[in-house]
């Protein structure tokens, strides 16, 4: 697998070490299963919307949890009936994990379900330090209390 440099980046991104992380998690994302298939939309400038594909699964067979900016989603089914019999099965209802590394300020905002598709909605949400502001030039910006 071929490595990236991501020294160039280091010239003009200050306080971004953690990119490289961002970088192998991504490289990670790629060998997971194909399955479920999932599309990722995006909603407006600051809203995005996952949706899977998650055919013959129950809700409560569904978990969306997130850990440390990680989306993990999985379905577990209940063992099958042996007793089924089928001609022809193109519906796989097998077990799936499928995870998402979300940004810093990317939360998840709903999650709902409707004739076989699992929604998640997240949104970016700026807080107000990281908004853009106006610097007065020949004023402090940091008050004493803040050094």
């Amino acid at each position: 697998m071929p490595t990236i440099d991501l020294t160039p980046l280091y010239r003009s991104f200050i306080g971004s070490d953690h990119l490289a992380a961002l970088v192998e998690a991504a490289n990670r994302a790629e060998k997971q299963s194909s399955y479920p298939p999932y599309n990722i939309e995006i909603i407006d400038e600051f809203t995005y919307r996952i949706t899977m594909a998650v055919a013959g699964f129950r809700q409560e067979d569904i978990t969306v949890e997130i850990m440390d900016n990680t989306l993990r989603i999985s379905g577990r089914k209940a063992a099958a009936n042996s007793e089924r019999k089928f001609l022809h099965k193109g519906i796989s209802e097998r077990n799936f994990e499928r995870k998402f590394q979300l940004g810093d300020n990317v939360k998840v905002i709903a999650a709902d379900m409707d004739i076989g598709l699992l929604h998640i909605d997240l949104k970016r949400i700026i807080p107000e330090t990281k908004k853009p502001r106006k610097i007065e030039i020949g004023k402090p910006v940091l008050g004493h209390d803040d050094i």
